[in-house]
């Protein structure tokens, strides 16, 4: 089982950088140690019927413990990079002010990384908002982009030295849409309109954070990540054809078009008015100042059908047509292809980064080995779909795989596995799965 791409691949030179990627709430566990508050996740996750088997992530991978162990692992990998987040809970307490063990925590981190030459990508914000401003209405209320500013300041100041690229939010359609939108997620609210009101708070919070790195950390890279997918006709209905289009508006264009064009989709304000959120003079010129480069998370496609009440369904194609992941994802490479070239076209993209990619396998860990071949295959043909979209002039930076190691999955809890490395659960213990091994002799090939 191996990784293998052309060999003129653009991937293949030293200025591609190979990554892998975690978050703070799905490994570190340690969540009420050293002055650590709680999030709206370790809410969620105590409210019984959130998580599946009613995981949390108290423990986790336990990496708030293990980060040295973690980080000889990712150096093992021979990547040029790690992807994380910062636990705004942690480096935060309910006063504003800087917790001091939880700052020494990410600066023993991110030292120990630049000492063994792995360039750092910092998230700021993977979804776990501390509950107390939650309590004063979290993302839906607009005071929430201001503490956000408030943290990056702090954040930047304390750590900034040692890192190389900031991302100020991870995925903002996952925090609106799943955690006020469809109840999927924390906060676990279910209010279509409210939940759009929720992602221009974030995406104002993204541009009131931004000249706070760019002035703090001059010398390093400022974006976003977002997570996007194509959406196809379920048919060859016409009305399925426009539910494809207006899908992709919502998902995709909703959170990208005021990024990189100061303005929400025509196609929404034409369907779906009430969708538009309220924007205050000035917001949209915050929102849409330059940003260094655009991650883009990609996973699979969807299928869109029109319906008549919902204004839109998204279904997935029959079962015996094509490969799903354990999660019930499709494997859809080539939509990725066509996603990258489809945005090209449509926006002056600054550089991308590939900043999440895996599949969720049912691994198992038999006599020390895990034979993750769906994975390495879906690693392979992802890799050769980037390459594909690079050839065409999409100008693709960097790849990190998702994820390092298996950790809490959110809502399914501990349930899917999107790993390279195994992680025993019960005695933390971490193995080397295929796909990890085949991901290592790729980079070290180059």
């Amino acid at each position: 089982m191996s990784i293998s791409l052309p060999s003129n691949s653009p991937l293949l030179q030293s200025n591609f950088t190979f990554g892998v990627a975690t978050a703070a709430f799905q490994i570190e566990g340690a969540n009420q140690l050293d002055g650590r508050i709680e999030s709206i996740w370790d809410r969620f996750c105590a409210t019984p019927g959130k998580v599946l088997n009613g995981d949390d992530g108290s423990i986790a991978c336990d990496h708030y413990h293990k980060w040295q162990e973690d980080i000889d692992l990712i150096k093992s990998l021979g990547v040029d990079a790690y992807r994380l987040s910062i636990a705004w809970p942690r480096l935060m307490d309910k006063e504003g002010k800087a917790n001091p063990k939880g700052i020494s925590f990410y600066r023993n981190l991110l030292e120990q990384l630049k000492a063994n030459q792995i360039k750092t990508f910092v998230t700021l914000y993977h979804w776990d908002l501390p509950q107390h401003l939650e309590e004063k209405g979290g993302w839906l209320n607009r005071e929430t982009a201001y503490k956000f500013k408030e943290y990056t300041q702090l954040a930047a100041e304390e750590l900034g030295q040692w890192v190389d690229v900031w991302t100020t939010f991870n995925e903002p359609w996952c925090t609106s849409i799943l955690g006020y939108g469809e109840g999927i997620h924390a906060p676990g609210l279910k209010d279509t309109v409210k939940a759009r009101q929720a992602g221009h708070h974030v995406l104002l919070a993204h541009g009131l954070a931004m000249p706070i790195l760019k002035k703090v950390c001059p010398n390093a890279q400022a974006g976003i990540v977002l997570n996007m997918s194509k959406a196809y006709p379920a048919d060859n209905e016409a009305s399925s054809k426009m539910a494809s289009l207006y899908a992709e508006a919502l998902d995709n264009h909703f959170f990208i078009e005021p990024l990189l064009k100061g303005q929400y989709p025509n196609i929404i304000k034409a369907l779906s008015p009430e969708l538009i959120p309220q924007i205050e003079e000035g917001d949209m010129d915050i929102i849409s100042q330059p940003i260094d480069y655009l991650g883009l998370n990609y996973y699979t496609c969807n299928h869109a059908k029109w319906h008549p009440e919902l204004k839109r369904q998204t279904i997935l194609k029959p079962v015996t047509e094509v490969e799903y992941t354990h999660i019930g994802w499709e494997v859809n490479p080539e939509s990725l292809t066509q996603l990258l070239l489809e945005l090209n076209k449509e926006y002056a993209l600054p550089p991308i980064y590939i900043t999440e990619n895996g599949a969720a396998c049912d691994d198992k860990l038999i006599e020390g080995e895990v034979h993750d071949e769906q994975r390495v295959r879906y690693l392979n043909a992802h890799l050769n779909a980037i390459h594909n979209a690079i050839t065409e002039g999409v100008d693709i930076q960097g790849y990190f795989a998702w994820s390092l190691m298996d950790n809490f999955e959110w809502a399914e809890g501990y349930s899917k596995r999107f790993g390279l490395v195994y992680v025993d659960y019960e005695t933390q213990k971490r193995s080397l799965k295929a796909s990890a091994k085949a991901y290592k002799e790729l980079l070290c090939s180059r």
